[in-house]
């Protein structure tokens, strides 16, 4: 039959016999899980059924358990291959349109997050009984209100909270919420297997992601306003063994206040990357590992060049800072907008300031050294250890190291570590071995106060919590922020020629050490020292065997550990006392 003809007899067999019914969206709806029907038109307690083959025993079997629960009954109408893919292909057209409406005025109107949807949130009421993952049922049920609120909860709670990422982890018998803060993942909920495809599809929903789509990694975004502030989240998917694992990173740029002079503690330092970051030309590198404020510590820098006299442009993957008077572009690896690509055609736009987001492949290094060397100052990101495991990272991309020699002005390689709270820390004495530990003489430590975290076990936090004797400021954790922890390599001549000549990375740092670098372990020992941390931030962040080597070798130096039994030296002494070596040869 026609699509007219199978219009009319669908007008005839509903209540409102004999109307025409001439607007097909208003009768084409979601299709249903087989690909062979499609839900027209519902009549309580019918629903009628277009299909091109009503003798599919699978597909009636599917609609009728679909439809049982929904206590609707089945009546079928047969129309042909023709008028289903030109009904379907409407319908694909018009909600193409629709969904870009309902995106622009998602954009428009901001989305308010409420607190309130703590008390609220229900999640027996998403369950699912069969325990099938079913796509359709997931779309539906992650749109019912509990879902919605049990995420905004989880939303709610991370802004709150103050936390950098949330994992949205599926388990065996559960799905666990996990987020980072402070650097350190702790888990916040806990809900029943049941409801693993409800909110894994929510969010998948919210980040504009293929709720259809489970076998690829997925990457989407969210934008909600919270208490007036716009945040960002950027959202992976991954197919994992019990559903899909869901990350978001959040990206508030309102709860982070830019200015080197508020991120690095240690003034020597901070007045090296100041004078190196005025320079008119050159290259600039930024090292570290994920999440160890490398992007802040950019933002900062051109947030203090930031002039109207001073072009400045910024090729990121994400835009995470608005900054105003900068020309900031986004990545779009889709439409062949990449780093190299958006940094070539910043050249022809006559700047001073560049800025790449992160520097991957050769192109974009090759790119960003020429640029430094064509008169303009460049700023970028590696991923490496430490200041001196740039170079050699740089020469494992292809770079030329004359090239690197020329153009490199220095490199900062940071960390952040949580600070001590300062309300419930408690104040020790070392022993010996532990100064020990991290090359410290015990002789020289005793006129700094140290201080150990008062963390309270997570099972004693409530009770403590309702007497009234848990730290309000640290909540029991013992840690309540985070500091940073820098460690500057200026290049000087002797490490441009160390570098043109393809020194070894530990002779690269032994000498910057000798020019005055001060070592990632060092600077964070300071911080011991001076309170803001403890020595088992320093353990889990900054404590390695190369970085107790070099603190070694600079002690050494001093004479104040023996250099044939490495026993500690008073300053008055002459000798080691143990071995007999001479102190000054």
């Amino acid at each position: 039959m026609s699509q007219q003809q199978m219009l009319k007899a669908l007008a005839q067999s509903s209540s409102s016999q004999g109307k025409l019914i001439d607007e097909l969206e208003k009768f084409a709806g979601d299709p249903l899980p087989s690909n062979l029907v499609n839900d027209y038109e519902k009549q309580q307690p019918f629903v009628m059924v277009a299909m091109v083959n009503p003798d599919n025993l699978q597909a009636l079997d599917e609609l009728k358990n679909i439809l049982r629960h929904r206590g609707l009954i089945l009546q079928r109408l047969v129309i042909t291959q023709e008028d289903y893919q030109h009904l379907i292909n409407y319908y694909l057209e018009e909600q193409t349109k629709k969904d870009a409406a309902a995106a622009k005025k998602a954009e428009q109107k901001e989305l308010e997050l409420e607190s309130g949807f703590f008390e609220s949130a229900d999640l027996e009421d998403a369950a699912d009984e069969t325990g099938v993952e079913d796509i359709a049922k997931s779309l539906s049920e992650a749109e019912d209100a509990p879902v919605i609120k049990a995420v905004n909860v989880i939303l709610v709670k991370a802004l709150t909270e103050g936390v950098s990422d949330i994992h949205v982890e599926p388990q065996e018998e559960f799905i666990q919420i996990r987020m980072r803060k402070d650097g350190v993942l702790q888990e916040y909920f806990r809900f029943p297997k049941k409801v693993i495809p409800a909110i894994t599809s929510r969010f998948k929903i919210i980040a504009n992601l293929d709720i259809a789509e489970r076998r690829q990694a997925q990457d989407g975004r969210i934008r909600k306003v919270f208490k007036g502030r716009t945040i960002d989240f950027r959202v992976n998917s991954l197919p994992s063994r019990y559903g899909e694992k869901i990350v978001l990173r959040i990206l508030d740029s309102s709860s982070t206040q830019l200015g080197l002079d508020k991120l690095i503690t240690d003034q020597e330092t901070l007045a090296l990357v100041r004078e190196t970051a005025g320079r008119p030309f050159g290259l600039i590198l930024v090292t570290g590992p994920t999440g160890s404020g490398k992007s802040t510590s950019l933002y900062s820098i051109l947030a203090e060049r930031n002039d109207p006299g001073i072009n400045i442009s910024t090729a990121e993957d994400p835009i995470e800072y608005a900054l105003p008077g900068i020309t900031q572009c986004q990545v779009i690896r889709e439409k062949d907008l990449t780093f190299a690509s958006i940094l070539r055609a910043f050249l022809r736009q006559d700047p001073d300031v560049l800025l790449v987001g992160e520097t991957r492949d050769k192109e974009t290094a090759k790119t960003a050294i020429e640029a430094a060397l064509t008169g303009h100052l460049v700023l970028t990101t590696l991923h490496t250890n430490d200041a001196a495991g740039a170079i050699a990272r740089l020469d494992e991309m292809g770079v030329e190291s004359f090239m690197v020699s020329a153009a490199l002005l220095g490199v900062v390689a940071q960390r952040l570590m949580r600070r001590v709270c300062s309300q419930c820390r408690i104040e020790y004495k070392p022993e010996p071995d532990e100064f020990r530990r991290y090359g410290l003489v015990p002789s020289q430590e005793e006129d700094f106060t140290y201080y150990r975290a008062n963390t309270i076990p997570v099972e004693e936090r409530e009770s403590l919590a309702e007497r009234g004797e848990l730290c309000r400021k640290c909540n029991g954790i013992g840690y309540k922020g985070r500091v940073g922890v820098y460690e500057f390599m200026k290049i000087t001549e002797r490490l441009q020629t160390l570098i043109t000549q393809r020194a070894p990375t530990e002779q690269i740092k032994e000498a910057a050490v000798e020019e005055g670098m001060k070592p990632l372990l060092q600077y964070s020992l300071n911080l011991v020292r001076e309170g803001h941390t403890t020595f088992e931030e320093v353990e889990r962040v900054t404590f390695t065997d190369s970085g107790l080597e070099a603190e070694m070798k600079r002690l050494a130096k001093q004479n104040l550990i023996c250099k044939c039994c490495n026993a500690e030296l008073e300053p008055e002494w002459v000798e080691c006392p143990y071995c007999m070596t001479p102190r000054f040869e």
